[in-house]
C-alpha cells in the first residue's frame, strides 16, 4: 500500500523538568537555543531511560505530527537519524522515540542509525505559568541529515506527500545556503510528490527582535526554498521575523489583517513562479489561520482568514500547536490528493481541519496529546456540521 506521508528529519525527544533552570539562561520565553553536541548536559543514558519511564519525555518534531495522521487513518512513515546505543541498537532517546511511533502504527523502517551522533535531544524548563517556555535543543544526529539516504526511501515508498521538518535546524540539511534542501524538494516535485516544508522560531529571543524590527539570518534559507515548495505555513511570530528578514520591513509588532494579507501576498509575488501547479501558503494565529493559494489555471484569490470553529469560549489559544495544525492540513491534502493537484480542493475545509487538529491537540493533557483523534472521515463530519 502506498505511503500517504513521509515525514523527514527532525526526530527529537523533549525532556520536561522543573529543575531545568539552566534552560532559562540560554533562551527566552518562546525561543529556541540550538547547541552543539559537546555542549549538551552530561546526563547518563540511564538517566534518560529513567526519565522516559517516569513519563518525563515526549516525542517532538516528527512525533508531534506522525501519530495524529496515523490515528486519522493515513499510512505514515518517518525518515530520520537516530543515535546508536545499547537499547536494542539505539540510544535511550532514540529507543523511546522509535517505540512511541511504532505504538501509533507509524512505519519506522526508514530510520538511519547514526554511528557517532546521539538522537536529537531537547530540554524544556517546565514552568507551569508559562504556556510556551524556551527550548534548549541539541540536534546531534539531525545535523547530519543526508538527502541521498532518504531519496532511496522515497523511491521505495513513493509517498503522496513529503513533509520536511524544519528548515533552519540541521547543519547538513541547510547547507549551501538552503539550496541543497530546495534542490531536494524540486527532485520530489519532479516525481509528482506534493511537498511541505516548515520552519521554527530560529532565535533565542523572538519577542525582543519583533519589537525592534530585527532580522534573523537563518530565515534567508527560505529564499531558494519558497519557489519550490507546495505548502508552507508559519506562525504569527515567525511571519513577522520572516517579513523583517526577507522584505526589509520593520515595526511589525501588532499585525492586523492588512499586514497578514501583505505578508502572504508578497510571498506569492516574490516566490511563486508561473507554473501550472497548486500552491498553499499561510500563517497560523491564535484563533485560526490566514491562507493564500493559487491553482493550475493561474487563479490566485486574495488571502483569507479561516477562524477556527473549535475554540470553546475563547479559552483555547492555538499558538504553539503549529505541528498539529499542519498535520491536519497535510492529512486532508493527502486524502484529496487529486483535487489538490487540479486545484478543486476545498481550501477552507483544509485549513479548518488543521484548526480542528490543533484544538484537539491543545486541549489534551501533555502526556496524552493524541487522545480523541479519529479517522479523517469522522473528523470531517465534525467540520461539515452547519
Amino acid at each position: 500500500m502506498r505511503t500517504d506521508v513521509l515525514i523527514l528529519n527532525f526526530a527529537v525527544v523533549d525532556f520536561r523538568r522543573s529543575d531545568f533552570a539552566f534552560v532559562s539562561q540560554l533562551v527566552s520565553h518562546g525561543g529556541i537555543y540550538c547547541g552543539k553536541a559537546e555542549e549538551m548536559p552530561a546526563y547518563s543514558q540511564g538517566q534518560y531511560a529513567q526519565w522516559a519511564k517516569d513519563g518525563l519525555a515526549t516525542a517532538g518534531g516528527v512525533g508531534n505530527a506522525a501519530p495524529l495522521m496515523a490515528k486519522a487513518g493515513l499510512n505514515i512513515a518517518i525518515g530520520a537519524n537516530l543515535g546508536k546505543g545499547d537499547f536494542g541498537g539505539l540510544d535511550a532517546q532514540g529507543r523511546f522515540l522509535y517505540d512511541e511511533m511504532v505504538r501509533y502504527g507509524v512505519d519506522m523502517s526508514h530510520i538511519y542509525i547514526h554511528p557517532e551522533l546521539a538522537t536529537g535531544t531537547a530540554f524544556i524548563y517546565d514552568v507551569p505559568q508559562k504556556d510556551r517556555g524556551g527550548i534548549a535543543t541539541f540536534p546531534n544526529a539531525i545535523n547530519d541529515f543526508d538527502f541521498e539516504i532518504f531519496k532511496k526511501s522515497i523511491e521505495k515508498l513513493n509517498p503522496k506527500v513529503v513533509y520536511y521538518m524544519y528548515s533552519g535546524l540541521s547543519e547538513r540539511g541547510d547547507a549551501n545556503e538552503g539550496r541543497d534542501l530546495a534542490s531536494f524538494i524540486r527532485w520530489c516535485t519532479e516525481r509528482g510528490i506534493v511537498t511541505i516544508v516548515d520552519n521554527h522560531t530560529l532565535t533565542d529571543n523572538p519577542e525582543h527582535l519583533i519589537k525592534i524590527g530585527g532580522k534573523v539570518e537563518k530565515y534567508k534559507l527560505l529564499e531558494p526554498l519558497l519557489p519550490e515548495v507546495d505548502i508552507f505555513f508559519t506562525s504569527s511570530d515567525e511571519s513577522k521575523l520572516i517579513g523583517n528578514t526577507l522584505f526589509d520591513c520593520c515595526n511589525w509588532y501588532d499585525f492586523t489583517k492588512k499586514d497578514y494579507d501583505f505578508f502572504l501576498g508578497t510571498l506569492a509575488k516574490k516566490y511563486w513562479r508561473k507554473e501550472k501547479r497548486t500552491r498553499l501558503f499561510g500563517v497560523t494565529v491564535k484563533d485560526g489561520a490566514y491562507q493564500k493559494h493559487c491553482i493550475p489555471d493561474g487563479s490566485s484569490p486574495s488571502p483569507t482568514k479561516i477562524t477556527s470553529r473549535f475554540i470553546a469560549d475563547g479559552d483555547i489559544n492555538l499558538v504553539g500547536a503549529g505541528d498539529s495544525f499542519r498535520a491536519g492540513v497535510v492529512a486532508y491534502i493527502a486524502y484529496y490528493l487529486d483535487d489538490f493537484r487540479n486545484g478543486t480542493i476545498n481550501f477552507e475545509e483544509a485549513v479548518q481541519i488543521g484548526n480542528l487538529f490543533a484544538s484537539c491537540y491543545i486541549r489534551n493533557p501533555l502526556r496524552d496529546r493524541f487522545r480523541g483523534f479519529k479517522p479523517l472521515n469522522e473528523m470531517l463530519g465534525t467540520i461539515r456540521i452547519k
